[in-house]
This record gives C-alpha cells, structure tokens and sequence, in this order.
C-alpha cells in the first residue's frame, strides 16, 4: 500500500466483492457516481488488468469484506488503500441500498464502495503485516488446526476400540500421548495381547518409561483379562484394522506438529518481542507464540486495553434500549486469539495466587467454569497491553505493588488450594 495515501487525498472509492476464482468491482468518485464496473479472474492475468484499471486512479481506496487471504495481499501490492469491512457490516450496508433482500455481487461491490465514500473517513487502513508475525500467525493457527485433527482421530481410534478391546481404553486415560499409541500397534487385538505374554507387557511398560508401581500391577491385571471381555472375531479382524490405520496416521500427524512447534518457537526467539511474551505466567512454549502472532508488532493498533479486550472477545456486549439493560457474550471477535487467552488464563492460575483467587471468588458467585476463565482473561489482558506498550516483561512484584497501592479485594481473599 502507498504509504503516503491518506484519507483526505482519496479521491476514488472501491468496493471489490471477492471470490474463489473471480472478483466483482465498482469503483465510484466523490459524488457517488459509478466510473467503472468490471470482473477479473483470480489469476495472474486478472490481477495484470487490475493493476492496469488502478494506473488510471491514483489516489483510489478499496473496501473488503475480509483482511488476509491473497487477495489482500494482492490489493496491498497495487498501491491501493485498502479497508476491511465485517461481514455483518457489510450486509447492512447492502441492505441499506436493497431494502428488498435483493443480492448480487454487483450490488455487494456499490455498497461496499459507497459505503467506503460516506463513511470510510472513520474507518481504520489495513497495514501490511510485518513478514515474521504474519508468517508465526499462520503456522499457529495451523497448529491449531492440526491439533484439531489430531482430537478427531483419537475420538475416532477410542470408538474402534471400544467396540472390540475395551480393554486398551481402561489401561490408558491419557490417548494424546504416544505411547498408548504404540500399545495399539504392538498388541492390535486382545488375543495377540494374551500371546505375548506378561514379560512381554512389562517390558513395554518399561520401554515407554510408563512403569509406576502404583499402577503397574493394576495395569498388567487388565491386560490378562483383556481376552475375556472383547468383541467377536469378525469385528475384532475389521476393527483392528482400522485402529492401525488410526494409530499410523496420529504418528504421521504428531511428527508433523513436532516440525510446526520447532518452527514456531525459531520465528518466536527470533522477534524482539519475544522475552516480554515468554514472561507471562502460564503462557510457556506453546501459547507465548500464539499470544505473540496474534498481537502483532503494530503498537498503534489498540490504542487502549479495552480495544484490545475488545478484539480479543473478553469484553462483554451491552444492549440498552429504555428500560432494558442486557449485558451478554461478545462473539463478533478474533476467536483465534480468544481461544489462546482462553487457555493462558487456565494455566496463569497454577502460577498466580492472585489469578485462582480471582477465578475462584467468580466460581462461588455461581459463574460458569467458561465465564470465569474470561473475566480472568479480561483482567490480564490488561497487564498484557501495558506490558506491550511498554515493552516491559511481565513483574509479579510490582505487579502486587500495584495491587496493595489500589486496595485491590484480591489480596484479602485467601486461594482455596483444594480447588
């Protein structure tokens, strides 16, 4: 995007409606009026003749309705200024101009346009991303992704085995781990478990560093009863089969998250930010970078902590309309960020005696589990954006320094350490 294109030099306005293979575009000037109306094709010869179509408006502003994906990246390239609009928006933009229900890409592409020409002077230009958050971003929401589908294939590898060798499920709670994997494919079905016998079994158990005293005996107990609860032999030949198939493919998937994580935490020690995230209690390896890629290097983006909590999803909707008041969950947010906040501020109550006091006082005024976790997310995210704008690291003392300076309730609460 050109640098130098502010809002009070555009003189021309966009709306590009966006597809798979092709894009919809109209662009208006001051007035309102339609100057062009065209379509391109998603290709290298489309975005060739979009180019071309921008040479004739220099100073030209276009409206989307999303902020990444390549054709982002190919409107930034154009030297084009471009603003995001929210999918919600930019239905009652359209409804606006069609009351009727009325809904064509055309129609998407004017009311987009003309909604950038009438109200775009409050609405915020998207930056090119810096190359290493974008880049971090991508590989973790992929993670994510994989992680995903790494829960699918054990929810399905539990019910193969919970139809022919309940056995293996009772033996092994933790199905996330590597080794139950391994038990699956060096003893498939109970009866090949009976043959290997009980040295074979504690051998395994020791090899896979899973030998515990207190569960040794109990464990080895299941596996000499295996054969006598199990299903018919029919089911246990398809069944196994396909709990093998299940097992290669989650250690084919884990060794490809074990290639992300490694990636991950390069690009995450190579951002300066990287100390000032990795000091957040409970973040550790995994949600630090997370934590890191969805923030950004950008300190202008959220001028306040409540536009970040805000975006994050931690602040709640108000609803008012004369004597009604409602207060209720945001949805219309980043749930990628939300979803790791969401889990650091779990984790922060291991670390912080002031985080389980907080959550725990929310639990006994008859909060959720979810609700508490999120107000507790609302409060640390907070610390988080002063932390960022100062570029400090995370210090519990002054931290309590500040609590004890504003009286803050937290401190007068003892943990429960039951919970």
């Amino acid at each position: 995007m050109n640098e130098t294109l502010s809002w009070d030099t555009i003189t021309h306005y966009a709306g590009l409606d966006w597809a798979k293979d092709h894009h919809d575009v109209v662009i208006v000037n001051a007035q309102g009026r339609i100057v062009q109306d065209l379509t391109f094709g998603h290709t290298v010869e489309g975005w060739a003749r979009w180019k071309e179509i921008v040479a004739n408006y220099p100073h030209l502003a276009v409206a989307i309705e999303t902020s990444q994906g390549a054709a982002i990246e190919q409107l930034l390239l154009s030297a084009v200024a471009v603003y995001p609009v929210n999918p919600k928006s930019a239905q009652r933009y359209r409804d606006r101009k069609a009351p009727s229900g009325t809904k064509t890409d055309d129609l998407d592409a004017w009311s987009l346009a003309d909604a950038l020409r009438v109200d775009g002077h409050g609405w915020r230009a998207l930056k090119p991303m810096d190359p290493l958050i974008q880049e971090l971003r991508l590989l973790c929401r992929d993670e994510v992704e994989l992680i995903a589908k790494r829960t699918e294939l054990i929810n399905q590898l539990q019910a193969a085995l919970g139809e022919y060798y309940p056995a293996a499920l009772q033996a092994f709670e933790d199905w996330t781990a590597t080794p139950s994997w391994s038990f699956v494919q060096q003893f498939p079905t109970p009866q090949f478990l009976q043959r290997a016998g009980r040295r074979k079994w504690e051998k395994f158990l020791h090899v896979q560093r899973l030998y515990r005293p207190e569960l040794n005996e109990q464990r080895l107990a299941i596996f000499a009863k295996a054969h006598e609860f199990c299903g018919s032999a029919a089911v246990t030949r398809a069944k196994s089969r396909l709990a093998l198939a299940l097992v290669q493919l989650l250690q084919a998937l884990e060794n490809q998250l074990q290639e992300y994580r490694r990636e991950i935490r390069r690009l995450f020690n190579e951002h300066p930010d990287h100390d000032l995230f990795g000091s957040l209690p409970g973040a550790g390896e995994k949600l630090a970078p997370r934590l890191l890629s969805e923030l950004g290097s950008d300190r202008d983006l959220f001028q306040s902590a409540q536009a970040l909590q805000c975006y994050v999803g931690t602040a709640p909707v108000s609803f008012q309309s004369g004597q009604i008041n409602l207060v209720h969950v945001r949805f219309m947010c980043n749930k990628s960020f939300r979803y790791a906040v969401h889990l650091w501020a779990d984790l922060s109550r291991k670390f912080c005696s002031w985080a389980q006091v907080y959550y725990q006082q929310l639990r006994a005024r008859g909060k959720s589990h979810a609700t508490a976790l999120r107000c507790l997310g609302q409060r640390w995210l907070k610390i988080l954006w002063k932390m960022w704008q100062t570029k400090t690291r995370y210090n519990p003392d002054l931290h309590m320094a500040n609590q004890l300076k504003h009286g803050s309730w937290v401190l007068a609460v003892k943990p429960d350490k039951s919970v």
